[in-house]
């Protein structure tokens, strides 16, 4: 179970030391995301060769939250297969607009680890949409989406 003490730690740790928060080259994938209630904006990039996810990275301005689960994603998904990161992207959506993460993995073979931590985030509405931009601005790169995503739309 995640204290209320780990999940602030985590969370401003991932914030003043984000992880893979630079540009790459070579990318194959890449995608925008705005949350303009918070003023979050992200750019998501991808090196996926194969199936796999060989490099992901984040860059982008915004809250706390939005910054460090850009970095938990990351760390999280680099060297995962793009169907299994898809299938963590559905499960921590879940957890985040508070249904159960588990009904669509009832055997509870997806794991999640330390992105546990973004659970709290479900108890303030309002930080929900900053918590999930990263994971939505991913999913748009992966599925080569043009337009930017918003958290609004």
């Amino acid at each position: 179970m995640i204290t209320n003490d780990l999940y602030q730690e985590m969370i401003l740790d991932h914030y003043k030391h984000p992880r893979n928060c630079c540009k790459i080259e070579p990318h194959t994938h890449e995608a925008d995301g705005q949350n303009p209630l918070c003023g979050d904006e992200l750019t998501v990039q991808l090196e996926i060769e194969g199936t796999t996810i060989k490099n992901i990275a984040f860059t982008g301005i915004g809250c706390a939250i939005s910054q460090a689960s850009a970095s938990l994603m990351t760390e999280a998904l680099k060297g995962k297969p793009v169907d299994q990161a898809m299938q963590i992207y559905e499960k921590i959506h879940r957890m985040l607009t508070g249904r159960d993460p588990n009904e669509l993995d009832p055997k509870g073979e997806v794991k999640i680890g330390k992105l546990q931590v973004l659970e709290g985030v479900s108890e303030f509405p309002m930080r929900v949409k900053c918590a999930s931009l990263a994971w939505h601005t991913m999913k748009a790169a992966v599925d080569r989406q043009e337009d930017p995503i918003s958290t609004e739309a």
